[in-house]
């Protein structure tokens, strides 16, 4: 039984464990940490984007790898130093607004808790923005509201001015009256509350938009190209009321339609419907891609 126990023994004389020591686990807690918490700053931006498309890039190396494309692989071999140039470049916005941050020691800022994943704004701001978007259009006043969901805003919440206020219809009608100060622009909503108004958004260059179309439906379809928000546009010529997400318009749109998307905005509970509204539906309404 003892030359059987010593046996086993020198069968795992290789398997050493390392040595372990209360700095090292320290160490160790304070990587998870940061790793946790950039990840989801990340996902607050988008970087976001960003990583998803890193990672399908990843997964083509790795088949080009197994199965020897040898013309993949160069390519890949003498893209990757340009590569990384350029997501400095493109992502500049993102990598001042953290350095800022730490700088200022605003260490919370950076690593705060990822947002909520409950209910973005209550029925009532729901309700008052239809409303108010609603008065709108029925007398021709032109709106662009940007409803913010996963992704942060604040890069174009700067380009404006801060309001930090409740949302109400009356709010909404009164900036976007003509000749008031701060009718020129979009106004951004965070939650319950509208941050900022007369806000510069990012013009689509999306050619297969319709020539029609003017700068505030391309600005609206800008924004959600380059963000998971939802914008609402009220045409000044025509009164009629469109949604931009993901790069998409979708044009006159009535009260039911507009209702269902805030309802997917809000993030509440809702029927497998409702979701498809940007999915398998949208082909009954007029699309733009």
């Amino acid at each position: 039984m003892r030359a059987f126990i010593d046996n086993v023994k020198r069968s795992f004389d290789w398997v050493s464990l390392p040595k372990f020591a209360v700095t090292d686990i320290i160490e160790i807690l304070l990587i998870a940490f940061l790793i946790y918490h950039l990840i989801n700053w990340i996902k607050q931006t988008r970087a976001w984007y960003l990583v998803k498309g890193l990672v399908m890039l990843l997964i083509v190396w790795i088949a080009a790898t197994l199965f020897e494309f040898t013309a993949i692989l160069w390519i890949f071999r003498n893209a990757i130093s340009v590569g990384i140039i350029a997501i400095f470049i493109i992502f500049q916005p993102e990598l001042r607004k953290a350095l800022e941050q730490l700088g200022q020691n605003r260490i919370v800022g950076f690593f705060g808790a990822s947002k909520s994943t409950g209910e973005r704004f209550s029925d009532d701001t729901r309700e008052e923005i239809i409303a108010a978007v609603n008065s709108m259009a029925s007398v021709k006043t032109g709106a662009l509201i940007v409803i913010e969901e996963k992704v942060s805003l604040d890069e174009y919440v700067h380009t404006g001015i801060a309001l930090d206020s409740i949302v109400t219809s009356a709010l909404l009608i009164n900036i976007f009256e003509h000749n008031t100060p701060l009718h020129d622009g979009a106004v951004i909503v965070r939650g319950n509350r509208a941050v900022a108004a007369t806000c510069i958004l990012p013009v689509s260059e999306n050619m297969r938009l319709s020539k029609e179309l003017g700068t505030r439906h391309r600005a609206g379809v800008g924004v959600s190209e380059v963000s998971d928000c939802l914008t609402i546009i009220v045409s000044e010529e025509t009164g009629k009321v469109a949604l931009a997400q993901r790069g998409q318009l979708i044009r006159d749109v009535d009260e039911n339609l507009l209702r269902s998307k805030l309802n997917v905005s809000q993030n509440k509970t809702t029927t497998g419907g409702a979701r498809k509204l940007f999915g398998k539906e949208w082909n009954n309404h007029e699309r733009q891609a």
